[in-house]
């Protein structure tokens, strides 16, 4: 004998709604949480952003106030000041350099490194080795 009940057909529809709604809520979340996130990075940049106007704003003060201080009477009046008893340099003394000075200077300290300077003639170093003969 066959009963026909509705309780074949409710169970697969209910559960197909349930999903349905748990997926579409789950997506509704997700979109929320990466709203958050770009909100979240958003801030972050904009105190990143605020931050390196900060640092260019002071690195700028901070160049304005060394050539402030390396001005020529600044430091004629820092000389009279603390009683320094500095004189201007001779035109003998002064000594302009046009090409870049870093690569001067490390030419300068490399020059004869890769010269063949062989062993200095005060140093006397023999060398020998014991070579055990095979049978």
């Amino acid at each position: 004998m066959k009963t026909l009940t509705n309780r074949a057909f409710v169970n697969p529809f209910v559960m197909g709604t349930l999903l349905v709604v748990c997926g579409s809520g789950a997506a509704g979340l997700g979109s929320v949480w990466m709203r958050h996130q770009i909100s979240v990075t958003a801030n972050e940049n904009r105190v990143l952003e605020n931050r390196i106007v900060e640092v260019g704003r002071l690195s700028q003060q901070m160049t304005a106030w060394v050539a402030e201080e390396q001005d020529i009477t600044a430091l004629l009046k820092k000389n009279n000041e603390w009683h320094l008893g500095l004189v201007p340099p001779q035109e003998g003394q002064v000594q302009i350099i046009a090409q870049d000075s870093v690569a001067r200077l490390t030419a300068k300290r490399d020059q004869g490194i890769l010269t063949d300077r062989g062993i200095s003639s005060s140093v006397h170093t023999t060398i020998s080795f014991n070579i055990p003969s095979q049978h």
